[in-house]
């Protein structure tokens, strides 16, 4: 209800919804960005931004370790279409990354309001990987806990290890809730939700193409 609320006054401002998810967490920014039946004001932020957006080689991709380099998240966020009432949703199971805590430190320096997708189980179990010694959890205003348990998957294996990750799902449900309860305060405050059609219904273009003509240049779609 807090993330809602968040998201509601974002969005009332003429806010953003900005998500952003490395590795499988991406998929849980991509329920809040860009999909039927969720906000139309939602960007996604991606480690291949600065590619795509910026002037790094492709080469850059194909790091081990990009998602640990605290550097990264600065470039993403320059790259990015940000507004000051804009609002950021940053989803990560373990919280402890380097990109991760570091988007989230410059979020908050600038003064902006931010939610948290992550586990509480693996975040507490591991040191973070920022040089601050911070995690994701110390820096978010609210904190969603997907319950994913340490090392994510819950099926354990009779050699050792487990099998049957749970985070994108459990995640992708918050997500989803969190959506969900704001278009309902949106509606209590006599406002029309900026909802997206499927694009494979026959009105679904139309529809979503004059919604998104609002937030021109402050979106992105595709890859």
């Amino acid at each position: 209800m807090r993330a809602a609320g968040l998201f509601t006054r974002a969005l009332t401002a003429g806010g953003v919804i900005q998500a952003f998810g490395s590795g499988h967490s991406e998929a849980v920014a991509m329920e809040i960005a860009g999909r039927a039946g969720g906000l139309v004001p939602t960007n996604r932020l991606a480690l291949r931004d600065i590619v795509l957006h910026g002037d790094a080689p492709r080469s850059e991709l194909d790091r081990y370790d990009l998602e640990r380099d605290p550097a990264v998240a600065r470039t993403i966020l320059d790259l990015a279409p940000v507004h000051r009432h804009d609002l950021f949703v940053v989803i990560s199971n373990s919280g402890v990354n380097g990109v991760v805590v570091e988007l989230a430190t410059l979020v908050k320096q600038r003064g902006h309001d931010l939610i948290a997708i992550t586990s509480r189980a693996h975040g507490d179990a591991v040191p973070s990987r920022h040089p601050s010694g911070r995690k994701l959890t110390d820096l978010a205003d609210v904190v969603l806990d997907n319950h994913a348990p340490y090392g994510d998957a819950v099926l354990p294996l009779p050699g050792g290890g487990a099998t049957g990750a749970v985070s994108t799902i459990t995640s992708a449900l918050l997500a989803q809730l969190v959506v969900a309860h704001t278009v309902r305060d949106l509606l209590r405050a006599g406002q029309v939700p900026p909802v997206y059609l499927s694009a494979n219904v026959p009105e679904g273009d139309a529809h979503n193409l004059a919604l998104e003509a609002r937030y021109e240049g402050r979106i992105r779609r595709g890859a």
